[in-house]
């Protein structure tokens, strides 16, 4: 296949996949159907403008009938009514239909982005998927906004236009179209370029927001390094790396259209010399024969003109398509976010058999080698081991964020692959010794463990994780706003909110990563409380350093390199003295 049949291909594909979005106007069809009407009248009544005109022009003479030209100069008028009704019926019902069709598109993209697998986010960042949902989107409003109702309205022009220039003159009309192929070829050379360009564009603003939303996630490091203006000339450069693609876009266009605009008037001049010298022949055209036929070609020259330009900013919406298109085409990890039904209750035995695991970006680390573990049901494991042993990869294959590339993991006697994702995570909670918590109040983050809790259920979590205290402080209680990723909170009040949503929860399984490991010894004390409470009755997994987190659990295992290398209780495996031994030398003591 030659270079020009592939980009042939792929212009075609991208085309297709901008149609394949008028999906989405399907809720709102009707007012699609209207709009589609209100142009092709608004359209239509422009056309019949020169055509009357031109009329009115031939009874410029002392024998015109008075009647005749007040009948005229009313039609005109009623031609105008017309047109400035259908063109803001127009307007309005194609804004109508582009706000719905967003919505839908934007509401499709998200819920999809969020249905996607953990392999897929841990290749990509936040910027970039942010700019999917925004800039890519932002252009694709402009495009079925205005772009498409015009792309519409100049080819309705065009084509009644031509038609009615050819029963004016089928002479002027070839003459004049003789100068169409110019157009048509510098649309052909310009338009693949543009189209590259200007995906390109979007590629490197979609850079730019990257470094924005990592400088601003992380505004505190930054701050504490004082690398302000580290990062003010790293989003300079990627910044400017945008403006000189997109003025390299911007001057191909440019030549394009002055090509369009020079054909225009060139067209015009050659109608006018050649209509004169019709009429001087005396080939039956009339003086308003001739204005009407200038005014169309003015018409038809301009929509011309105006479809470079269009088709320009087509060309965008397609580059901008593809990414998006490129995204909904991610597999991902179950069909819907809310399933009907959970199948599968949890007792909370939890088995691995001989379980490997690679990351999928990194597929030559073998992170987990050959792990075998028996968790009965309400007992508590403890994980130990050195930094990159393995125990938060394990969590992970706990809760189907990854699947082992090697044996399995079963829960009950049924392996996690016969389980739903969603069934299997709505019966598990997480401690994480990073605590995420949303921009709200204290009140939604809590109840993010269970949507829809009443105050009173919510109120309760917290008593239980010695949280209340703290939160009735402060002036708005629940309703304290936390801030982003819940700055206005200390490290331990952001973990006693994390834990009192897992209460809410009511686990079958419950994973504490680090969950005290960012506390003081008074704040420790409190919150080993409600982990205690917590913990009653429920398959629990430990992962901590801290002795008296670990040595009252019903066995520890203990990790390194990604293999298991001892399990035992903690007075045994202090008698051991192999590698718990020498961790607990390290393990603070309190």
């Amino acid at each position: 296949m030659s270079q020009n049949q592939k980009a042939k291909r792929i212009s075609a594909e991208g085309f297709r996949k901008l149609l394949s979005l008028l999906r989405f106007v399907l809720p709102k069809k009707y007012a699609f159907a209207g709009g589609l009407v209100a142009l092709t009248i608004s359209s239509l009544t422009t056309l019949a403008f020169p055509m009357l005109l031109g009329d009115l022009i031939n009874l410029a003479n002392p024998a015109a009938e008075l009647e005749r030209i007040n009948r005229i100069a009313l039609i005109l008028l009623a031609v105008f009514a017309f047109n400035a009704v259908f063109s803001y019926l127009r307007i309005y019902l194609f804004e109508v239909v582009t706000q719905h069709m967003l919505a839908g598109l934007r509401q499709q993209t998200y819920n999809h982005l969020i249905r996607l697998p953990m392999s897929f986010f841990s290749g990509r960042r936040v910027g970039e998927l942010n700019s999917r949902i925004s800039a890519d989107i932002a252009i694709l409003q402009e495009t079925f906004t205005f772009t498409l109702a015009q792309f519409v309205r100049q080819m309705i022009t065009i084509v009644g236009g031509v038609v009615l220039l050819s029963i004016i003159s089928v002479k002027l009309t070839l003459f004049m179209l003789m100068f169409v192929p110019v157009v048509a070829i510098g649309a052909r050379l310009f338009g693949k370029k543009i189209r590259g360009i200007s995906k390109n564009t979007q590629d490197q603003v979609a850079t730019s927001n990257i470094i924005v939303e990592e400088t601003l996630q992380g505004i505190s490091n930054v701050k504490a390094y004082a690398n302000e203006r580290f990062e003010l000339e790293r989003y300079t450069t990627s910044t400017n790396s945008v403006i000189g693609i997109a003025l390299k876009g911007a001057r191909l266009r440019a030549l394009l259209i002055s090509l369009i605009i020079f054909a225009l008037f060139a067209t015009i001049v050659g109608v006018i010399w050649y209509g004169v010298f019709l009429v001087n022949r005396g080939e039956g055209l009339q003086p308003g024969d001739l204005f009407k036929f200038i005014l169309y070609t003015v018409f038809i020259g301009a929509s011309i003109s105006g479809l470079a330009d269009l088709y320009s900013q087509v060309q965008k919406a397609v580059g901008s398509t593809e990414s998006l298109m490129a995204l909904l085409e991610e597999k991902p990890e179950f069909t819907t976010v809310e399933e009907s039904g959970c199948e599968h209750q949890l007792g909370g035995e939890l088995i691995m058999e001989k379980v490997s695991f690679r990351y999928p970006s990194r597929p030559e680390v073998e992170v987990l080698k050959n792990v075998s573990l028996s968790i009965p049901a309400g007992k508590r494991i403890a994980l130990v081991g050195p930094s990159g042993a393995g125990k938060t990869t394990l969590s992970a294959l706990i809760f189907r964020f990854y699947d082992p590339t090697e044996g399995r993991i079963l829960f009950d006697g049924v392996p996690s692959t016969e389980i739903h994702p969603a069934c299997l995570r709505r019966q598990m909670a997480i401690v994480p010794q990073e605590v995420m918590l949303f921009g709200g109040s204290i009140a939604e983050n809590i109840a993010y463990g269970k949507p829809g809790a009443s105050m009173e259920e919510i109120a309760e979590a917290a008593r239980k994780a010695n949280a209340l205290e703290f939160i009735e402080r402060f002036p708005e209680g629940f309703a304290t706003v936390v801030g982003e990723r819940g700055v206005q909170l200390s490290g331990g009040q952001r973990q006693r909110i994390a834990i009192a949503r897992a209460i809410l929860r009511n686990p079958r399984i419950l994973i504490l990563d680090e969950a005290t490991s960012s506390l003081d010894n008074i704040a420790e004390r409190q919150v080993q409380e409600a982990l205690e409470l917590l913990m009653q009755g429920r398959t629990s997994i430990i992962i901590a350093h801290r002795l008296s987190t670990v040595q009252h659990a019903d066995q520890i295992v203990v990790l390194e390199g990604g293999q298991i290398v001892e399990t035992g209780s903690h007075a045994a495996l202090l008698g051991q003295n192999g590698v718990y031994a020498r961790l607990a030398k390290t393990l603070e003591k309190t």
